[in-house]
């Protein structure tokens, strides 16, 4: 009887634990969104390492503006963490925003392009 309630109580807690890095919310968005808008590299990066955040994960998610983060970049003459970001993003979704880059900063569009090639 007793290894039952012990089992159950286990089995209870496992299912019911929600890792960090899942508990993405409005706030980490928001301090996201301000350390691309500044171009702080440095911290863009640590706040997503203490967080155990990767931008491949969180670039869907993730809107600043009504942009994604990579347009954000552009949007925001931010080239250092535009940088950054095309060197963390899969080729396709480089390629797939270029025309907006493009549009926005010739800078990052070389990046970009060189990303792709």
């Amino acid at each position: 009887m007793k290894t039952i309630f012990i089992a159950s109580l286990v089995l209870a807690i496992a299912f019911s634990y929600t890792p960090q890095s899942l508990a993405f919310d409005d706030s980490m968005s928001l301090r996201i969104c301000e350390y691309v808008s500044i171009n702080d590299k440095k911290r863009l990066r640590k706040y997503l390492k203490l967080n155990n955040l990767k931008i491949r994960s969180i670039f869907d998610n993730v809107q600043c503006n009504g942009e994604n983060l990579l347009e954000f970049a552009a949007t925001s003459n931010a080239l250092d963490v535009g940088e950054y970001l095309i060197g963390k993003l899969p080729v396709k979704t480089v390629s797939d925003n270029l025309a907006v880059v493009k549009k926005n900063s010739a800078h990052l569009a070389k990046v970009a392009n060189e990303r792709i090639k």
